[in-house]
């Protein structure tokens, strides 16, 4: 068959709309939409949702006199591993297939997304014998045929290409051998200095944990120290036609509450119709979030992706499932509970366009829209006032390493598989891969149009995902300290030294309250039991005091520093509520080091309920302090 680069403009199609209802009229208005995105006039038409899919190849295959296939048959095609990945990547899916029908005779299915109607006629009609071997299929179809043939092919990607391209930045294997080596050899010290000199090892482990626990204090004071307004987003003249095909994964699991209110987030998102897909990531064996999507009318543009069962079952995994059947130039990363400002991939794509191709990705603050509901979420919007409007701003401005956060991440998708993509085996695989980004020579920044989330609102809920945050940074950290050399020269000491706070810090400073807090606990039954109050032991409360001190001091001040006047009333509340919120941290820093030894892998979900708020409004960007 003769290869046509022309589509066919709305007069070609509408002997075929006539026969759907299609006005000319309404043709006219869809091909005007199409020269302005500078997209052909049958992907506009697709896009706009004018016209079923099915109904719209059914007609078209009986107007050129052609047999119409509905369901193909996936053990029946003809295709390689490598074929079927390189369907799925294109914009539009396969055009032709080749594939064997129930007599075993060769067919060739179709399903053109740049079609040029004249040029197929004319094929048809010159060649009346092997134009019976074709058949008209609807591109979904084809494309989900092709889907199911590359599952293996998919799977293996997913939880393979890291470890096999790059071992040594795979979570996979938690230790290597030195690393195995060093910390056993450190637990049996610590044990043995135990025994025969408690109370210098005692001194020596409060001066180990003063010092991480005091690099995220002097973190914070430098951060706030450099604190300024946000400039707000900038935007540039925008021509639909130079807008990139832009890709949306979201990943779901376990969220059939939630699944209304996600569709109504992501039909507010500002982008050409034409120029988006948005991938609805979730597991095959999640039967009701799939009833609750199958109940849905969904947009041509939006498409469910099921990910078998097998290999670790993460969200990075799922994500690397769904990668390879995106074709965006941009790749945005979303959660179901997120509600992102309608602008927010025009803001990215604007930063991405004015930088070189060395800017990787660029992140969106997230801010937290029930802080309201109760102390947890009080002192999580605390959080994440001071990571996404002071900490992640001040990095971004000194090129210095970014620790992703987990969803409003926006790849260039070069540079996102030129680094691997996601590692199926690391359970904050944000924070890595904004390590590797970096280690990679790329560098990541941030906008300002935000994504509003909900926090969780329970100890119950809150545990184990800040479990999990903490066992993700401690396998980051174990994966890029493997050759530390290396990784301080690709990063650069500046960013070797965030990594070490970032990572390490953050999750020893967790651990070392507790251990503070037990110390404390342990000197003062000592004195009740008529022990004598020793220098040693002075020496003990004085710098658990001053850590503890310090680091409430700096936590709340950078805290109040990011706030909002609107937010700041019910201040007082949270710096009550601090000890206690950071006693629940010491306990989730504990029970990570547990499961990162048992269960290094396993994905502990946090749940979701549907939001009584709505999105942001599209108008109103919050001016925040950065």
């Amino acid at each position: 068959m003769p290869v046509v680069t022309t589509p066919s403009p709305a007069s070609d199609w509408l002997p075929i709309l006539k026969t759907l209802s299609i006005t000319e009229a309404e043709a006219q208005r869809i091909e005007a939409r199409a020269n302005l995105a500078g997209v052909s006039f049958q992907t506009e038409l697709l896009a706009s949702g004018l016209v079923p899919e099915q109904a719209l190849f059914r007609a078209l295959a009986d107007n050129l006199g052609l047999s119409f296939l509905r369901n193909p048959d996936a053990d029946a095609l003809v295709m390689r591993g490598w074929q079927g990945l390189a369907a799925l990547a294109r914009r539009g899916g396969a055009r032709v297939s080749l594939s064997v029908d129930a007599r075993g005779q060769s067919i060739v299915l179709i399903a053109p997304d740049q079609l040029n109607i004249p040029a197929l006629r004319s094929f048809v009609e010159r060649y009346p014998r092997a134009s019976k071997r074709i058949r008209v299929v609807q591109p979904s179809a084809l494309r989900d045929a092709i889907t199911r043939r590359s599952q293996g092919t998919l799977m293996r990607v997913a939880t393979e290409r890291l470890f096999t391209e790059a071992p040594e930045m795979s979570a996979r294997i938690v230790v290597n051998a030195w690393q195995g080596a060093a910390l056993g050899a450190g637990v049996v010290s610590l044990l043995f200095a135990a025994v025969f000199a408690p109370s210098a090892t005692l001194l020596v482990l409060h001066g180990a944990f003063s010092l991480a626990f005091l690099s995220c204090v002097l973190l914070r004071v430098v951060v706030g120290l450099g604190l300024r307004r946000s400039p707000g987003p900038r935007f540039s003249t925008i021509r639909p036609a130079e807008m990139p095909v832009y890709s949306v994964l979201v990943a779901l699991y376990k969220e059939a509450e939630i699944v209304p209110d996600l569709l109504m987030s992501l039909g507010k998102i500002v982008w050409p119709r034409a120029k988006l897909e948005i991938k609805l990531v979730c597991e095959a064996d999640d039967h009701e979030t799939l009833a609750a999507l199958r109940a849905q009318e969904l947009r041509p543009y939006i498409e469910v992706i099921e990910v078998p069962s097998g290999g670790p079952r993460t969200k990075p995994k799922a994500l690397s499932y769904a990668l390879p059947m995106t074709s965006g130039a941009f790749v945005a990363l979303y959660d179901a509970e997120d509600r992102p400002h309608p602008f927010q991939l025009v803001e990215a794509w604007n930063a991405f366009k004015v930088a070189d191709q060395k800017l990787a990705c660029v992140q969106a603050p997230l801010t937290i829209s029930n802080s309201r509901e109760s102390w947890i979420s009080a002192m999580f919007a605390l959080e994440y006032a001071a990571l996404f409007r002071a900490v992640l701003p001040w990095l971004a401005r000194r090129g210095l390493m970014l620790p992703l956060g987990g969803t409003s991440n926006h790849f260039r998708r070069a540079a996102l598989e030129a680094t691997g993509s996601w590692d199926p085996y690391n359970v904050t695989e944000d924070a890595d891969l904004g390590a590797r980004l970096s280690r990679f020579g790329y560098r990541a920044s941030v906008i300002w149009s935000p994504t509003q989330e909900d926090a969780p609102t329970d100890v119950r809920t809150w545990l184990p995902q800040r479990t999990r945050w903490f066992k993700g940074w401690a396998q980051t950290w174990l994966v890029h300290m493997r050759n530390p050399h290396l990784t301080a020269r690709e990063l650069g000491l500046g960013s070797f030294g965030i990594m070490q706070v970032l990572f390490a810090g953050m999750v020893l400073s967790a651990l070392a309250y507790g251990f503070f807090f037990l110390t404390a606990f342990g000197v003062i039954v000592y004195l009740m039991l008529g022990g004598e109050f020793q220098t040693f032991q002075q020496s003990l409360l004085y710098i658990d005091l001053v850590n503890v001190v310090l680091g409430h001091a700096a936590f709340l001040l950078l805290g109040w520093l990011t706030l909002q006047k609107t937010e700041r009333p019910a201040f007082w509340k949270r710096v009550a509520w601090t000890p206690a919120y950071w006693c629940l941290m010491s306990v989730a820093a504990w029970r990570c080091i547990w499961q990162l030894y048992w269960t290094p892998h396993h994905w502990e979900k946090t749940p979701h309920r549907r939001h009584s708020r709505g999105p942001l409004p599209a108008a109103k960007v919050q001016e925040r302090q950065v």
